[in-house]
């Protein structure tokens, strides 16, 4: 049987006012160093959002998670972190941040199979 490896793991959130800190989990993202894995999985429940701010341009939201996507998958369209190795991406994108959309603190598990995480995650955090 194949070994464990480590991962690593972000929620991301929507914060559509960040002067009140909540937030809506809308996606996942997984880094496995091992397998050499990074992936994102993302969903906008418009309805959930608009009813913490009804002025949230959700076309916005969702040209600025594309953005991550592209940056996660290391595609040049991602622009210059887009070229970065994996870890340093993953790194950008679970930095600190207070704008309206932020992940999580970064949270660590054993898995063989990180694609698989990333879909169980996403069915517990966001779905």
């Amino acid at each position: 049987m194949p070994d464990k490896v480590i991962y690593e793991f972000a929620v991301i959130r929507v914060v559509p006012k960040v002067e009140r800190e909540e937030f809506v989990n809308v996606g996942v993202m997984v880094f496995c160093k091992g397998k050499k894995y990074i992936g994102i999985k993302y969903k906008i429940d418009e309805q959930k959002i608009k009813a913490f701010s009804a002025e949230i341009d959700i076309d916005f939201l969702n040209n600025y998670l594309n953005a991550w996507d592209l940056v996660c998958q290391g595609n040049p369209q991602g622009g210059r972190i887009g070229e970065l190795d994996q870890a340093y991406r993953f790194r950008w994108l679970t930095a600190s941040r207070s704008t309206i959309i932020q992940s999580s603190p970064t949270h660590t598990g054993l898995c063989l199979d990180p694609e698989k995480i990333l879909k169980d995650l996403f069915e517990l955090y966001v779905l």
